[in-house]
């Protein structure tokens, strides 16, 4: 049986195929032609047969996120099928899953290699999505520092001197640093790349999700975030649906004045420790 006879469909192109990522696409793939790519063959046979048993026309394709050529060659693919409407990058290792290097290879110079292969491909009045963290608000980086940080190509970042002495010395500080980089990195492509294309990029930073990968965190220091949720205005964790559904927000025309700019999506955790309800270090 043929489902869908429709050609020269929009792509919907998702780097990271874990539950958060595969929440946002199911939102808005509708119709639309959706690649997926992830590291783990097995991953992208599961979740390519869940979407393709509920209707939706995906294809697969097994992405290296640390590697360039491998990340510009998804990029081409997606290309390749049709113009590229909407990119969504969710491929990143939580602190209690790596060491300070691999953080800061994946979640920091990883996701500039997507940012600027996708901002060689995205389509006119396309839209890009980073999934970054509230994290990124725990940890100020000087203003100067932040200067120098955005203006440094992505093959370069690793060897700032801000990020081989502070970022490496720690998996939590590597991650809170590469997901304020996501900002940035966002800010960056929407003012040159991504602009001179007409498509615009935003992040999201959600706060504690229960996804399945969230539980390795949970269960290597389930005191700590449970005192965060407690501290919070929602006094809850939030879903991966609740980010699906602000992610289709700005992706989509409803906010086509929106670009280079981050959403923190996380109950009230920041305000919190802003405020000093909440201890961050203790």
């Amino acid at each position: 049986m043929i489902f869908d006879r429709n050609e020269k469909k929009q792509v919907v192109a998702l780097l990271g195929a874990g539950s958060m990522g595969t929440a946002i696409v199911r939102r808005i793939g509708a119709g639309k032609k959706i690649l997926l790519g992830d590291i783990s063959e097995e991953t992208l046979k599961r979740v390519g047969e869940d979407f393709r048993r509920c209707g939706y026309d995906v294809e697969t394709m097994q992405v290296n996120a640390l590697q360039k050529g491998s990340v510009e060659a998804f990029a081409k693919k997606a290309a390749e099928l049709g113009p590229v409407m909407y990119f969504i990058d969710t491929a990143g290792a939580s602190p209690n899953q790596a060491s300070p290097e691999h953080i800061v290879n994946l979640d920091m110079v990883g996701t500039g290699y997507a940012v600027d292969a996708f901002g060689k491909v995205m389509a006119e009045g396309g839209a890009g999505l980073l999934i970054s963290s509230q994290a990124a608000y725990m940890y100020a980086i000087p203003n100067d520092i932040e200067l120098q940080l955005v203006n440094t190509p992505t093959e370069e970042l690793k060897n700032v001197k801000f990020i081989q002495e502070v970022a490496m010395k720690d998996s939590g500080l590597a991650y809170m640093i590469a997901k304020r980089m996501n900002h940035l990195q966002a800010q960056r492509a929407a003012a040159t790349t991504w602009r001179h294309r007409r498509a615009r990029i935003n992040s999201i930073s959600p706060g504690i999700i229960v996804t399945p990968l969230a539980y390795d965190e949970f269960n290597a220091n389930g005191e700590g975030y449970q005192r965060m949720i407690d501290a919070s205005a929602a006094c809850r964790t939030g879903t991966s649906d609740e980010i699906a559904e602000a992610a289709a927000f700005l992706l989509g025309e409803h906010a086509k004045f929106i670009t280079g700019t981050d959403l923190l999506i996380d109950g009230g955790v920041i305000a919190s420790i802003r405020t000093g309800e909440f201890k961050l270090w203790q």
